[in-house]
């Protein structure tokens, strides 16, 4: 059996050859792996059922020891496939605490970090639903502060003329 990945791969009821297809399978196709269902108001809300994890999107435990737990994604590790969440640590037996590496398929996002542009394209694209989003408007400039140099501006070109 070849060593290298195939993108032709279509599916096979071998455990070794899934195997195989995920652990050679390059880091822009393992993103696609570390994708986490919705809750339904999300669902409902963008019409998507699942996304790929991001830093920032908030998650809950719903298998294992943990289960019932929420937080703030800290870190995604695409080579090993797991996620570390914020508050999750795990205490050594030196006494120090380390975040604990979760399987993406035991995570349910709560809430999407829709900081990036990129993302919010991704879900207009799969999304059957039109999505509107309020535009986060910058903190140091209100809206009387826009109107006034506009108006500044047309006091400025009669002037001229």
């Amino acid at each position: 059996m070849k060593q290298q990945w195939s993108g032709k791969w279509v599916k096979s009821k071998q455990p070794r050859k899934q195997r195989k297809y995920r652990y050679n399978a390059p880091l822009h196709l393992r993103h696609k792996f570390l994708s986490v269902t919705l809750t339904k108001t999300l669902r409902s809300r963008f019409g998507v059922r699942s996304m790929p994890l991001r830093t920032g999107d908030e998650v809950e435990v719903m298998r294992g020891s943990l289960s019932g737990q929420r937080g703030k994604v800290e870190k995604v590790h695409l080579r090993k496939g797991k996620v570390y969440i914020e508050n999750l640590k795990v205490k050594k037996v030196d006494g120090s605490q380390v975040a604990r590496p979760l399987q993406p398929s035991n995570l349910r996002i709560t809430a999407l970090s829709l900081d990036d542009k990129k993302r919010l394209k991704i879900l207009e694209r799969r999304s059957k639903k039109k999505i509107q989003l309020e535009a986060p408007q910058p903190a140091n400039i209100t809206t009387k502060e826009k109107t006034e140099p506009a108006a500044k501006q047309t006091e400025i070109k009669k002037e001229d003329k």
